[in-house]
């Protein structure tokens, strides 16, 4: 089952601690399964966690959140190999793609080594929802913030660039990330950028930002923005996005 139009649901959410399990899906898993459409079956969905290095032990805590909602969920490893023969027809099989935290600049190189960077296009292309959580947020915009090179947060600008804008991730629950992108769009070293609190989603629809989406209520987004009006030295503005609650 494809989406009616390219899709992408960029987060800082989708877990949530299991009755039975160590997590569950939250809100936000499910919102991307129903962006898929899919009806009269189990959707499909794909784990990625090349962004923390395929720990088993992780996808195997992510299959018990996938038995619990009832999905199909299967994963797509890299290390220390492609664990499918063809990444491409396995990708445009499924009806998500969800891409787990980590290490956002690890996450690029390796998928970039495995053509990932134009699969992933011509997989969302086709209805594929793609979404994901923090680094699998991140990696489908140009850039944004990232703790990849170390505990001080630093740019990331060599995202996969499906959506002409930057993102920020864990607005408000990591005190350097908003400072951060005032201080990077400002200085012009991230363009129009688009944050998220924890428990927020950024629903995209082709490359326009269609709505925003919670599974935690009181949080929200942002659209940050260079600022031009006070002459030579630019700051910038940041819009509150107020969310629909999932």
């Amino acid at each position: 089952m494809a989406a009616d139009s390219p899709t992408i649901l960029a987060t800082s959410g989708g877990y949530k601690p299991g009755a039975r399990t160590r997590l569950e899906f939250n809100k936000l898993v499910h919102h991307a399964v129903d962006l898929s459409g899919v009806t009269g079956r189990a959707p499909r969905i794909a784990h990625v966690g090349t962004a923390s290095g395929d720990q088993r032990w992780f996808n195997n805590e992510v299959s018990e959140a996938g038995n619990a909602a009832g999905f199909q969920l299967t994963h797509l490893n890299l290390f220390t190999m492609p664990n499918v023969a063809n990444v491409e027809e396995y990708l445009l099989g499924q009806d998500v793609v969800w891409v787990n935290g980590g290490s956002v600049v690890n996450l690029l190189a390796v998928w970039r080594a495995h053509e990932l960077d134009s699969i992933f296009r011509r997989v969302w292309e086709a209805g594929v929802v793609l979404a994901g959580v923090s680094a699998g947020s991140i990696c489908w915009f140009n850039g944004g913030t990232t703790d990849s090179f170390g505990p001080e947060l630093r740019a990331v600008n060599n995202g996969l660039g499906l959506l002409p804008y930057d993102n920020g991730v864990h607005y408000d629950s990591e005190a350097a990330r908003r400072p951060l992108v005032h201080r990077l769009v400002a200085d012009g070293t991230l363009g129009e950028t688009h944050c998220t609190d924890d428990g927020v989603g950024l629903l995209y629809r082709g490359t326009e930002l269609a709505e925003v989406v919670t599974e935690a209520p009181g949080k929200a987004a942002y659209r940050v923005t260079l600022d031009r009006s006070g002459g030579s030295s630019p700051g910038v503005l940041e819009e509150r996005l107020e969310p629909t609650e999932l």
